[in-house]
């Protein structure tokens, strides 16, 4: 059986790791722990915490038993890492329903991802029975200023005289080396993953196990994510893409998978699917020997959207896809879905039965520039609604042609989309 530590290195997920050999040994035996560190930022985890939460998937389907920790403490204190300015401070009430939140995704992620359960635990409850002597005396007493000022995380924000860093901020890199410490003796947790920019935060809790415990813990980053084209990953044109299908569609977060550039799609087929090496190399030939199939893309686009949402939800934006944009029968998509992947398309609610003649419905999604150019459109066999063609120009739609009771799909020519929607 491969070395979880060599599956995550041959994927391109090592950035830096404390002690590899150490680490190679503490991994060696099934059952050892190692956690990651969630802050409830907002109401959803995004794509962008996909890596850690895979890798911890990775190793609890390796024999290992991972812990997700959310941030409930040091979300009310701001991780200054990657931040060129303070955060706004959060009220304890917000962050407590959106900690509620993403531990319920994180539940429901592993279920599907690793096949069980995994265990959360919230930094808060721990933090908060410490007082600000305790903290200082027992915690504080064993970090230097000298040492923190040299970590990355306050390297940046020192620099900058005009936001600078407060207390608050700076305190970050002490709660969550005490987060780590308080894993290790109370769960004989050594291992500690998370982004590159977590590095300076992870190593502040191995040294304090060091020098309050007298013990090991060990340290592994990712790397920072980009795309060919140098963009951060993550991020799509209208915004950050989200883990939450209230936030995110399924439709939408298929589709940013699919529009993946060519030059990236094998190397996130490694960082972000459980498919083997030689799978993936297949893939990534097909990228150069049958471009137009985009093979490799459908396939990424199909295990992430299958990890996040299920085989279901799936099935509908494949279907949907198909339906739009292939050869597959818009009446047998998923009314919900099709309606979410034409998002961006023209549309019109009418109430029922005021659904004008098809003419002046062209001219309202604004297909046709005018009531006769769209009877020529429709007599030139033109348009078709919800896949059908139609010829009549005197055609008035009535409430049987809306798809499920609610949509109708018009279509001009092959690319040029209207929604219908009744109320």
């Amino acid at each position: 059986m491969t070395h979880i530590l060599d599956e995550l290195q041959w994927r391109g997920l090592v950035n830096d790791v404390s002690d590899e050999a150490g680490l190679r040994d503490y991994l060696a035996a099934p059952g050892r722990k190692m956690y990651c560190g969630f802050d409830p930022t907002a109401e959803s985890l995004h794509i962008g915490n996909l890596v850690p939460l895979l890798a911890l998937a990775r190793f609890k389907r390796a024999g290992h038993e991972p812990i997700a920790l959310m941030g409930g403490a040091t979300g009310l204190i701001g991780d200054p890492s990657g931040k060129d300015k303070e955060r706004e401070l959060m009220s304890k009430d917000k962050l407590e329903r959106q900690v509620a939140m993403i531990a319920d995704q994180v539940n429901g992620f592993f279920e599907r991802a690793a096949g069980g359960p995994v265990q959360i635990v919230n930094n808060y409850d721990w933090i908060s029975e410490m007082s600000a002597i305790e903290l200082l005396r027992d915690v504080g007493k064993h970090y230097t200023v000298n040492w923190m000022l040299g970590k990355d995380s306050v390297k940046g924000r020192i620099d900058r005289e005009e936001s600078g860093i407060s207390f608050t901020e700076f305190s970050y890199m002490i709660i969550q080396g005490y987060d780590f410490y308080h894993l290790f003796e109370a769960e004989g947790c050594q291992l500690q993953i998370g982004g590159s920019d977590q590095w300076g935060n992870i190593t502040s809790g191995c040294e304090l196990i060091r020098r309050k415990a007298g013990g090991s813990g060990f340290a592994l980053t990712f790397p920072l994510i980009t795309t060919a084209s140098g963009k951060k990953f993550g991020k799509s044109e209208g915004g950050a893409v989200f883990l939450n299908p209230e936030l995110t569609s399924p439709y939408a977060f298929y589709q940013f998978w699919i529009n993946t550039e060519d030059q990236d799609v094998a190397k996130f087929l490694g960082y972000f699917t459980y498919l083997g090496q030689d799978e993936i190399a297949e893939l990534k030939q097909s990228v150069e020997d049958e471009p137009h199939l985009r093979k490799a893309h459908k396939r990424l686009a199909a295990e992430v959207t299958a990890l996040i949402h299920g085989q279901d939800e799936l099935a509908k934006v494949e279907a949907a896809t198909a339906a739009l944009f292939g050869k597959g029968d818009l009446r047998a998509a998923d009314p919900t879905t099709l309606k979410s992947a034409l998002g961006s398309a023209p549309s019109m609610a009418y109430a029922a039965g005021d659904v004008p003649q098809l003419p002046q419905l062209l001219v309202d999604l604004g297909l046709s520039k005018s009531k006769g150019q769209a009877r020529k459109d429709i007599e030139g066999n033109g348009i078709s609604l919800n896949g059908d063609k139609v010829a009549d120009p005197m055609y008035a739609p009535s409430t049987d042609d809306f798809l499920g009771g609610s949509i109708l799909i018009v279509r001009k020519g092959k690319k040029n989309y209207g929604l219908v929607t009744l109320g």
